[in-house]
């Protein structure tokens, strides 16, 4: 089946739930390229599968969620590791339909809107996903400009530029195949995990407390400061350009067009999320960790900015090469959420628009869109604002998230889209009660933040 060609379900009769039939598919270059394995045992199933996860993970490790939970460690210890375990619970069923509409219904969450709704609904939906991006590019390029920063001595300004040049990056894997773009993926967070497990080692922490804050308490409720804090914490989780992207990349893989095959595509593709979620959760208690061991430990309680903790780091730990492995790590950070953004970019203008250009010019547009206001508000602000601008970048994509989210909940919960594979009643209303959770948390969030 050539790349480019809709699937026998996209004919009209095929999708009665829909306004119009599927057209050109995102990210059409690559779209169905890598083969699964329909017979076998299931981790050679699971094997092919594995990767779209990753990806989405990345998300949730971005350096706004390490803002969040530096702050949550240095000034309550281990206490919010609660938080970010029920954070990752809802950020995996999110994904799971985002699994199930990209499979089931061949559209992507952008195809799915355009297809679904009327322009004056579809095109709002697309700025406000723009939009996003924006906030979320925002934060990445901020990452990774302090990266380049605190290990090369590169100007801040000059490595916002250079975060510009992943775009050529994207394209070279790409031409290589997708395997070669997850490949990338897979390798930086790996790297992101040996850097925090030898700062973990070398902060030694207490482990009967760290077991202890995965259980729920009720001071994250009677502490106003805590629960603001907690709020942060899964409010910077759920990412809207997420939902995108997977719903996206997962077609990459060449599963079956029948009702069984779809139905095993569903189920291993929710547990390459499930697995790949889990390991940026181990990412994010590790921040959270290291900063109770260090800085809670010692009585600084106010730490936050990301330059502060590389200076902060080495007398506390105790070893010179400590700093040098936190900037890897939010170097390999940023870099990998600069990619991913960029590729969201790529499904989100393609999904609602349509538009029909070479890879290269359309990788190139998605990418200026995002980076260009991204790396003028950052070039304004300087050094110094960079802790404002990724609360900033979590506020904008606060007041996003609901435009994505509720789309897809009443996507997969329509039969008339979904036919025999529409998500099971339980799993819906799980997925209404984690959408109204992150919802009204993002507006107690906003209404912080506009009040002071």
């Amino acid at each position: 089946m050539d790349a480019s060609t809709p699937r026998e379900t996209d004919l009209p009769s095929a999708t009665p739930g829909w306004r119009r039939p599927r057209g050109r598919p995102s990210l059409a270059e690559v779209f169905g390229t890598i083969r699964t394995r329909p017979t076998g045992p299931m981790w050679r199933k699971l094997l092919a599968f594995l990767g779209p996860g990753y990806l989405v993970a990345v998300g949730y490790m971005d350096p706004g969620n390490w803002a969040t939970s530096l702050a949550g460690g240095s000034k309550f210890g281990y206490a919010l590791l609660t938080v970010a375990l029920l954070s990752n619970m809802m950020a995996i069923l999110l994904q799971a339909l985002c699994a199930r509409l990209g499979i089931a219904s061949g559209r992507d969450l952008a195809q799915a809107c355009r297809d679904a709704f009327p322009r004056f609904v579809s095109w709002p939906l697309w700025l406000m996903a723009e939009i996003a991006i924006c906030a979320t590019d925002l934060a990445e390029v901020i990452g990774t400009a302090i990266g380049l920063n605190l290990l090369f001595g590169v100007p801040l300004e000059i490595g916002v530029i250079l975060t510009a040049l992943d775009v050529f990056l994207i394209l070279w894997l790409q031409n290589l195949g997708f395997r070669w773009i997850e490949a990338f993926i897979v390798t930086m967070l790996a790297v992101i995990a040996a850097c925090f497990t030898v700062q973990i080692a070398m902060a030694d922490p207490e482990w009967g407390a760290v077991i202890l804050g995965f259980a729920p308490t009720t001071q994250i409720v009677t502490n106003p400061e805590m629960l603001y804090l907690a709020l942060g914490i899964l409010g910077a989780t759920v990412m809207p350009h997420n939902l995108y992207l997977h719903s996206g990349v997962v077609q990459t893989r060449k599963y079956g067009e029948t009702l069984g095959e779809k139905r095993e595509a569903i189920k291993l593709a929710t547990l390459d999320s499930t697995i790949a979620l889990m390991f940026a959760l181990l990412i994010n208690a590790s921040i959270l960790i290291l900063a109770a061991a260090t800085f809670n430990k010692t009585g600084k309680i106010d730490v936050s900015e990301l330059g502060e903790v590389h200076s902060l780091i080495a007398p506390l730990l105790g070893s010179a090469m400590a700093p040098t492995l936190f900037a890897i790590a939010l170097l390999c950070c940023g870099l990998n959420s600069t990619v991913t953004a960029t590729l969201a970019g790529q499904i989100v203008m393609e999904g609602f628009l349509d538009i029909r250009l070479p890879p290269w010019a359309r990788r190139l547009i998605t990418r200026a869109i995002a980076i260009i206001p991204a790396a003028a508000v950052t070039i304004w602000y300087g050094e110094a604002g960079t802790a404002k601008l990724l609360i900033l970048s979590q506020v904008v994509l606060s007041l996003q998230l609901p435009f994505a989210i509720v789309p897809l909940v009443m996507f997969t919960a329509d039969k008339r889209k979904m036919a025999e594979l529409t998500a099971p009643r339980w799993v819906t209303a799980l997925a209404v009660a984690t959408a109204l959770t992150v919802i009204a948390l993002n507006i107690k969030l906003l209404l912080d933040f506009v009040i002071g």
